[in-house]
């Protein structure tokens, strides 16, 4: 008996501690609530229309009466030819992403880092985040100038040292490469905001100990400063895993033509196409859905090994 009354009244008293813990921190609460908000608005509430990919939804008779067709659309997409290719270029291109300009910033933020003079230093980072807050339209269209066949600045000058042009901008073979190319010049330096935070919190200490210990640049970069940020590294990686099919559409559809759509065409300018231009819904969300499963899959994956191995992960 005294067990089975003992029981009501320590939850009692938790949610009691849970009300006062509240009240008591009321304004950090506060300053968390947009974010909760926006998460919930924006995310969570959003996830009902996934329920489309299992019906043959019709606008005029809304979600609730459109009938129910099961997995008939996730069917038709893995049977689809272009299904592979579709995967195939969303992966390389996530890849490449991967490969080439994950590092960078990381690689930014250590070389900024070492950069003693403040005002210099200032004006390095701030020369490096303009790209991020041009629109991708801007960045195409620099891009265009510069390598267009008609009068372009680096067309130009091939044209004067080899006598031929390049199609930059047209030919399969160079799509990537443009489109990599255009990720790293908009988004590295922003990309060191966060690396230049964690590098901050390094301890100076460790450093004047090093240096009494005879270790150089390297060996300080290399024992010290990569160590400090290496769960940030971790934690980034993981998360950037969870967007690893998301390819950007305005990004994509600005720089696709007819001549590179077969190494082009990705899963996100497939759905608008599928979606709005041709209005099957229903088989856009699916598409859309498979995408943001095998995101959660590669997070949950990767979270797993980096506990594996040591590290903090995402949670």
């Amino acid at each position: 008996m005294n067990l089975s009354k003992a029981k009501p009244k320590a939850g009692i008293l938790k949610r009691e501690g849970l009300v006062r813990d509240m009240i008591r921190d009321r304004w950090l609460y506060l300053m968390v609530l947009p974010g909760v908000l926006y998460f919930l608005i924006f995310k969570y509430v959003p996830m009902y229309g996934l329920t489309m990919a299992f019906q043959d939804y019709k606008p005029h008779i809304g979600m609730m009466d459109s009938p129910w067709v099961g997995l008939k659309h996730f069917q038709r997409f893995f049977g689809e030819d272009q299904f592979w290719q579709l995967l195939r270029n969303t992966a390389l291109l996530a890849v490449y992403n991967m490969v080439f300009f994950f590092p960078l910033p990381i690689v930014l933020a250590l070389m900024m880092n070492e950069v003693r003079r403040e005002r210099f230093k200032r004006f390095v980072q701030t020369l490096v985040y303009i790209p991020h807050f041009v629109s991708w339209v801007v960045v195409v269209g620099i891009f265009y100038m510069l390598f267009t066949t008609e009068g372009g600045a680096v067309n130009e000058l091939l044209f004067a040292l080899t006598g031929n042009k390049v199609q930059f901008l047209l030919e399969p073979g160079w799509f990537r490469t443009m489109i990599i190319s255009q990720s790293i010049w908009k988004e590295v330096g922003w990309g060191t905001v966060i690396f230049l935070a964690a590098l901050s919190g390094v301890d100076l200490q460790l450093y004047e100990a090093a240096r009494m210990d005879g270790a150089n640049r390297w060996r300080q970069l290399w024992h010290i400063t990569l160590p400090a940020i290496r769960s940030t590294i971790v934690i980034l990686l993981i998360l950037r895993l969870g967007t690893f099919l998301d390819s950007g559409f305005e990004h994509i559809y600005l720089m696709l033509a007819p001549t590179n759509r077969e190494v082009g065409e990705v899963f996100d300018t497939y759905v608008y196409v599928k979606g709005l231009t041709q209005a099957q819904y229903s088989y856009s969300a699916a598409v859309g859905m498979f995408k943001s499963v095998v995101g959660l899959v590669l997070v949950l994956g990767s979270n797993w090994l980096a506990k594996r191995f040591g590290q903090e992960g995402v949670y």
